[in-house]
């Protein structure tokens, strides 16, 4: 290992005990995501059980070091895996097959909601081990899900295979929007779900996969689902997450019913906190952002969505402001499009240097903290994953420099963000274990996997009654 003496020089700790290691890894650029950020050029990275054992220059820790497994790793950068703040696991079956031109009501609940609710059990758990696959083979090792699975138990089995991190929810909305709905009863209904699958898939002994209370968001929560939710997240040290505001349809129906906007509501009925991360935030005006930042709330940014949703991100929101006020900003894939979270972080480091017409806006360094460290601590997990050091799990990702995009390469954060993409991640570790090598998932018959959802697809949108909607002629 090593010890840092002063503007940020490394020298060797020649006292270090010996180690003893399952893999090291030589040679690589490391990216750490360290305290100081350090970015270790000829590195080497250690690996014992499901930890980092060591990390430092190659030629300290090669006389330090003893591995059953050395990798020669000259040819790669090697970062912490990528956090997804949003993803909806069971969504991909229909990508691909939503039109481009919906507003975000009808998008929701004319073609999203219909086709989600169609999936049998079978083909939810499909759906999940194929976006599970997506993120690990473009080098996302932990996910926060979007709170839109029907079936818990066949999505979590079919992800806990795939060997990845991550936190699931079911669906879980109470509001009565009809005169004949009993509001208590669904507001009981949907309380008990969510305590079930706390006490059914628990996270406080560092399971790699667990439930949290994930809300639909939006008006479709009672106050009271958010009081109880809330508490049964404290209770059990879970996170809890929701969608708002990706639309202004969310402060317009909160500013009816409430006479307050969103993030006001919320914060008065006292279930803001730094466990608590609302995704889009689009529409939020400037006392919004003072709440969240003034309860450490959180904010999941999927700029890729927003995009192609038409949500008016750049054009109307303060994510910039948000950062400023020191508002945990974690970035998410959202939809069935991609997978790849170095789409998001390019788009973060771009869009709002072109809207405000300020270079100086979110550069590629913050944007990859977004989707590392940021997205560790937006989930509770910054003592164990979001940066490579000692004593941490060894969730990381080998990005092949032996690539045309990846050369020449002088800047790896630079390239990170605004040249390579996932299809350059040739191996990924997961809680120290191999689950990607040499582009291949070592975990799942792709093959099958890929016959499976094709099919599985075709009967979800066949079924679905819906049309499919092409520009050009399909013969």
């Amino acid at each position: 290992m090593t010890k840092l003496v002063g503007q940020g020089v490394l020298q060797p700790d020649f006292d270090a005990s010996p180690i003893s290691a399952d893999t090291l890894i030589v040679g690589s650029t490391i990216v750490t995501m360290d305290g100081q950020r350090r970015i270790i050029t000829d590195g080497a990275l250690a690996i014992t059980g499901d930890r980092i054992a060591a990390i430092g220059k190659r030629a300290e820790l090669e006389r330090m070091v003893t591995a059953r497994e050395v990798i020669d790793g000259r040819r790669f950068v090697i970062t912490p895996g990528f956090v997804n703040g949003h993803v909806h696991l069971t969504e991909i079956l229909i990508k691909g097959f939503l039109p481009e031109n919906l507003d975000f009501e009808e998008g929701v609940w004319r073609w999203v909601t219909p086709l989600y609710e169609s999936h049998s059990p079978q083909e939810q758990g499909i759906a999940a081990r194929l976006t599970a696959l997506g993120m690990l083979r473009s080098g996302t090792t932990c996910f926060l899900e979007a709170g839109t699975v029907l079936a818990l138990d066949a999505v979590f089995e079919a992800v806990a295979e795939t060997g990845i991190r991550g936190r699931v929810g079911e669906w879980a909305m109470d509001r009565a929007f009809s005169p004949d709905q009993d509001q208590t009863a669904s507001t009981d209904r949907a309380l008990k779900i969510l305590e079930a699958e706390l006490i059914r898939y628990p996270g406080r002994d560092g399971q790699l996969l667990a439930a949290w209370p994930l809300l639909i968001g939006h008006n479709t929560n009672t106050d009271a689902l958010w009081r109880g939710a809330k508490q049964l997240a404290d209770d059990h040290g879970a996170g809890i997450s929701a969608h708002m505001s990706p639309a202004v349809d969310d402060p317009n129906w909160y500013l009816a019913n409430t006479g307050k906007r969103p993030v006001e509501h919320l914060a008065e009925l006292g279930v803001l906190g730094p466990n608590v991360s609302l995704t889009h935030m689009v529409h939020v005006d400037s006392a919004e952002v003072a709440l969240l930042a003034e309860t450490g709330a959180n904010v999941i940014h999927c700029p890729w969505a927003a995009m192609k949703g038409g949500y008016g991100s750049t054009a109307v929101g303060l994510f910039p402001e948000m950062a400023a006020a020191g508002i945990t900003i974690m970035l998410g894939t959202d939809g069935s499009d991609t997978t790849d979270m170095m789409r998001p972080m390019a788009l973060m480091a771009g869009l709002f240097k072109d809207a405000r017409r300020d270079a100086s806006i979110f550069p590629a360094h913050l944007a990859l903290e977004m989707a590392t460290i940021n997205g560790a601590k937006a989930m509770g997990l910054s003592d164990r994953i979001g940066s490579l050091e000692v004593g941490k799990k060894a969730d990381f990702v080998l990005h092949d420099t032996d690539r045309p995009e990846w050369k020449p390469l002088l800047n790896p954060v630079n390239h990170l963000v605004w040249s390579a993409d996932g299809r350059a991640v040739h191996s990924v570790w997961v809680n120290g274990r191999r689950v990607v090598d040499n582009y291949r998932c070592t975990t799942i018959d792709e093959e099958a996997l890929y016959s499976e959802a094709q099919a599985a697809a075709e009967a979800i949108t066949g079924r679905s009654g819906l049309p499919s909607i092409c520009a050009w002629p399909v013969l």
